[in-house]
């Protein structure tokens, strides 16, 4: 009974609407409705001076909100510390700190300074045990060609990539000054690498190790360099993502057919791991000593080959320039 109901409803005849004209405006009203005045040459907006007070405040507005915003972030920053730098202290100065007072400051990552002092090397000729050996990287350079086209290879300043973890530490070994005044150290034990990555201009970014290892360096205070070891970036037994590795894993890429495709030149590079190590330079010099506590204070420049990515990349050259400090007992 219901579904005939339906029926008969959807059979009656379907009812009409007639829209009714709309009324005629007067001349002007549609003009006066949103607020403009008509003219015989054109029409004048009489809300365009508020537009444009408004745009005028939201302008203002948002300067003011960006000046605050940077502001309350130099204020997190550390206020008048707002380079991000902490104040260079003395070594007995860092050993009165506690760990809560050294975290999160900075001051982990660099090196002691001296207070006072001479600017000389006034200890006698002999044999000395340096110890406390801390070199703290200020500026990282690649060279690389420049983003413009056919630009030389020179070096570039970089931006670093990793955390504030770069500094080489306690490092020691025996270290002789000579009759002549010429001096020798030999690097033997201590933290004497830290994993660097820095990115270039143009965003390729160079991984290194940053390391003075095996170093023997001679010469006059005021310049004495040497040779040392830079370990390959990653080991033999790392395995990059196709599984291929120098001690472990498959011996080329398991997609390649077998045949002589694998040992393409192009590909030989990648198949064939080489864990090699290479050989950088470096060279200090004195700048102020403390003679009645063995102290010694410097800046380096070091230059060192970068990660070839256990061979399949060409290395390229890494200029480490920053500041040492050093005790000598005898």
């Amino acid at each position: 009974m219901a579904s005939l109901q339906a029926a008969a409803t959807l059979m009656q005849p379907a009812k009409f609407v007639q829209l009714r004209k709309p009324a005629a405006l007067p001349p002007g009203g549609l003009s006066k409705a949103f607020g403009i005045e008509p003219s015989s040459a054109r029409l004048t907006c009489s809300l365009q001076n508020d537009v444009k007070d408004f745009a005028q405040r939201c302008a203002d507005a948002a300067k003011i909100a960006g000046f605050a915003l940077a502001t309350s972030a130099l204020v997190a920053a550390g206020g008048a510390n707002a380079e991000g730098v902490p104040k260079r202290l003395t070594f007995d100065e860092i050993q009165s700190k506690t760990y809560m007072e050294v975290k999160g400051t900075g001051t982990a990552n660099q090196c002691p300074t001296i207070d006072g002092g001479v600017n000389s090397f006034p200890f006698k000729a002999g044999k000395y045990n340096l110890k406390k050996f801390c070199l703290e990287p200020t500026s990282f350079t690649v060279k690389a060609e420049g983003v413009s086209k056919n630009a030389p290879a020179e070096f570039q300043k970089t931006k670093l990539m990793t955390r504030l973890t770069y500094t080489l530490d306690e490092i020691e070994g025996p270290f002789e000054v000579a009759s002549d005044g010429t001096v020798k150290f030999v690097e033997k034990d201590g933290i004497d690498y830290a994993a660097v990555t820095v990115q270039l201009p143009g965003g390729e970014r160079v991984p290194f190790l940053f390391t003075i290892k095996e170093l023997v360096a001679t010469g006059k205070p005021e310049s004495f360099s040497g040779q040392f070891l830079v370990p390959s970036y990653r080991g033999s037994s790392f395995l990059d993502p196709k599984g291929r590795g120098g001690s472990a894993g498959y011996d080329n890429a398991v997609a390649l057919p077998a045949g002589g495709r694998g040992d393409e030149e192009e590909l030989a590079k990648e198949n064939i791991k080489d864990s090699s190590s290479g050989t950088g330079n470096i060279t200090f010099s004195v700048t102020s000593s403390k003679p009645e506590t063995g102290e010694v204070i410097g800046v380096f420049e070091s230059i060192q080959p970068s990660d070839t990515d256990l061979g399949s990349k060409a290395a390229k050259d890494v200029k480490i320039q920053g500041i040492w400090y050093a005790q000598l007992e005898s």
